[in-house]
This record gives C-alpha cells, sequence and structure tokens, in this order.
C-alpha cells in the first residue's frame, strides 16, 4: 500500500490531523507504554515547529515531530516518533527517520540533530548518523539517552 507523507507546519495542520497525531502518540506513549504522563507538552504549536506524517488509506501510521533550532537553543530537535501498532515490522521506522532528516535538512539547513532516545534504541538512531552525547538518565521511569547527528 502507498504512505503519503507530509511535513507541516503547525498553522498548516487540519483539526482532524492534529487530532490524529494527538491520538496516535496517546495511544503508543501513554496506554500502550504504561506511562501516564502530559503528552500534549505545549510545544505542537510553538515556533516553526514541523510534523512529519504517513498516511495510508485515512490513517496516521508514523509520526515525527520537528522543533525548530531557535525555540530549541541551537539544534533541531526530532522527538515523538511513533510506528502505530498495526504499521510496525514494515521498515516504516527506518523510512521516517529518512524522511525527518531530509525534511529537517531541507528546512534548517546545516543545523545539528538532537534527539532523546529510549536507551535500548540506541543502535537504531547510530544507523541513520547518531552518536551518544552523555550519559543515560530516566525520563518518566524509561531509560534514555541524548544523541546528536552532526
Amino acid at each position: 500500500m502507498t504512505i503519503d507523507w507530509l511535513c507541516k507546519q503547525h498553522d498548516d495542520l487540519s483539526r482532524e490531523q492534529l487530532y490524529s497525531i494527538l491520538q496516535l502518540r496517546t495511544e503508543v506513549f501513554v496506554v500502550e507504554q504504561k506511562c501516564p504522563y502530559q503528552e500534549v507538552d505545549g510545544r505542537d504549536l510553538e515556533g516553526d515547529t514541523c510534523h512529519l506524517m504517513a498516511w495510508r488509506d485515512d490513517r496516521l501510521v508514523a509520526y515525527a515531530r520537528l522543533l525548530d533550532p531557535i525555540s530549541q537553543g541551537g539544534d533541531v530537535v526530532i522527538g515523538r516518533v511513533v510506528i502505530a501498532p498495526e504499521a510496525r515490522g514494515q521498515g516504516l521506522g527506518h523510512e521516517l527517520m529518512v524522511q525527518a532528516l531530509r525534511h529537517a535538512g531541507k528546512l534548517w539547513p546545516e543545523v545539528p540533530i538532537y534527539l532523546s532516545a529510549q536507551a535500548h534504541l540506541q543502535a537504531y538512531y547510530g544507523r541513520h548518523g547518531f552518536a551518544v552525547v552523555g550519559e543515560v538518565y530516566l525520563e518518566d521511569d524509561i531509560p534514555h539517552i541524548g544523541m546528536r547527528r552532526a
């Protein structure tokens, strides 16, 4: 099936797109991962935040948020990287990262990219050029590590 990739600045999102984004993130990060936290963190509508979406048959199947370097102190920050449960195991995660890096490079050329990875995913992000910066830390009781791509 065909995947339709869209990367939209927050002002260009439709109500339905924003709803689908928040629904998928909550489904995975709060419910599936059993991690009660404030998932809607106030960053979705600030600065030049962009929302990278993969749609298949009117269903959001992958998503990542790109926070602009001005609001983040110098780095583009990729976060909220998520694949819908029914779309896993098809290589969509790697395609999502390729798309996220492409859009970040187009929007903010030659700016380093940072992400806070769940610690067990270091090798996964390493395949996309990210290197560990700092030590493992707990975020919502889940081990995370900072990673940067120059």
